[in-house]
């Protein structure tokens, strides 16, 4: 292994904002445009993000355009995300883009190698990397590295292994979370859920009557509650003196860690009271959200995951209480207006979605598990003590 200056073995790319008051730079925009949110997770690769720009707003700024398999970190806020890149994406100028020299460091082992790197820092400075990577700090960044690039592809095939696991099967749940949005969709926006015959009920002729407090038609029989109503809406709390265990603990990015207490058992909706509003997650264990988040207990059984699909369609992120921060209050949820269905609609909803959401989950503990083995071979792949027979 050699140990070498992380600048002597990469290109370094820096990013770039188009200016935001041109409108033909972002309308209709096609081009990703990364910022450090859309990669702030564990997963290797990055497809999407949540702006994009035109043709016009790369060529009139200073962001550039990264290549496939080119590697993103974060260098500002959240420091230290890294991801590679899944397809020609820019990006802003709070990340850089780094790209291997050819004939020297292979890309897909230098990104397992950074994120060993990261790990470590973070480990001795107990949860930071730096408070700002510039230019200078990458002469200062040192890794080891396999002199022949066969042995740094060979590194690299067993970890990316287990990463393409890991992407297949978070492929499998987005199809899982597909059908279920589908099914709402047909059930409870089209009203066409099975009628007492098994026909879709609209379509077959269902009675529908106007109701003037939501100004369209809605099945006879149903209700019009306030979300209140129907959930009684808690405050996460702190974490900081929980211990590590087994339960985990939800921001608004998703699990944090995980400890040795939990805050509610049952069935819940979170929904971020500050930050990422519109990042909902559906919950059935025993789990502890902090303080920036609410969490939900159903007063009806059964509803919970009809509710889910639900406040999903209310697009609580444009509901921003806030200025700088976006905010969410238990007043603006409590008011919402909603359709009930029937206890027997319900549990027959509730009822198609169970094996959906037991194989989503299923698939997430045995993604835990890949990613577990991966940060555990990492390190050990990285110093030498895993090592490869001919």
């Amino acid at each position: 292994m050699n140990k070498v200056k992380l600048s002597s073995i990469i290109d370094i790319i820096s990013g770039g904002t188009p200016k935001t008051d041109i409108i033909e730079y972002w309308e209709n925009g096609t081009i990703g445009w990364l910022s450090v949110t859309d990669f702030n997770n564990d997963l290797r690769y990055v497809y999407n993000s949540e702006k994009r720009i035109t043709n016009e707003g790369l060529k009139n700024s200073n962001t550039k355009l990264l290549e496939k398999g080119d590697i993103i970190i974060s260098a500002r806020g959240t420091v230290g995300a890294l991801a590679q890149i899944g397809k020609p994406m820019c990006f802003n100028q709070s990340c850089f883009g780094l790209r291997g020299k050819k004939g020297i460091v292979d890309t897909d082992f230098l990104y397992y190698a950074l994120k060993n790197y990261v790990h470590n820092i973070k480990k001795r400075s107990q949860g930071s990397v730096f408070d700002t990577i510039n230019l200078n700090s990458f002469d200062l960044m040192e890794i080891e590295i396999p002199k022949e690039l066969k042995d740094q592809q060979k590194i690299a095939s067993v970890l990316s292994a287990l990463d393409s696991k890991i992407e297949l099967n978070n492929r499998i749940n987005a199809e899982l979370e597909a059908m279920a949005k589908t099914l709402y969709d047909y059930w409870f926006v089209q009203f066409d859920f099975p009628d007492e015959n098994g026909k879709p009920y609209k379509t077959s002729g269902g009675k529908m009557v106007w109701n003037e407090e939501l100004k369209r038609e809605i099945p006879e029989g149903w209700e019009v509650k306030k979300f209140g109503d129907v959930v009684a809406i808690k405050n996460g709390r702190d974490h900081k003196h929980l211990n590590n265990g087994s339960y985990p603990i939800y921001g608004s990015g998703g699990i944090m860690r995980h400890s040795d207490s939990f805050l509610y058992d049952s069935e819940s909706i979170l929904i971020p009271r500050k930050g990422s509003l519109g990042n909902l997650f559906y919950i059935n264990e025993p789990f502890w959200c902090v303080d920036t988040i609410f969490y939900t207990q159903m007063k009806f059984p059964q509803s919970c995951k009809y509710l889910f699909y639900t406040t999903q369609n209310f697009n609580i992120a444009k509901m921003n209480t806030g200025t700088a921060v976006p905010s969410m209050t238990t007043e603006i949820l409590n008011n919402l207006t909603l359709v009930f269905p029937p206890t027997n609609t319900l549990k027959s909803f509730d009822d198609f979605l169970i094996p959906i959401f037991k194989k989503k989950n299923k698939i997430n503990i045995e993604n835990q598990k890949l990613a577990e083995l991966r940060d555990w071979l990492l390190p050990m792949l990285m110093n030498g003590q895993v090592k490869f027979t001919e």
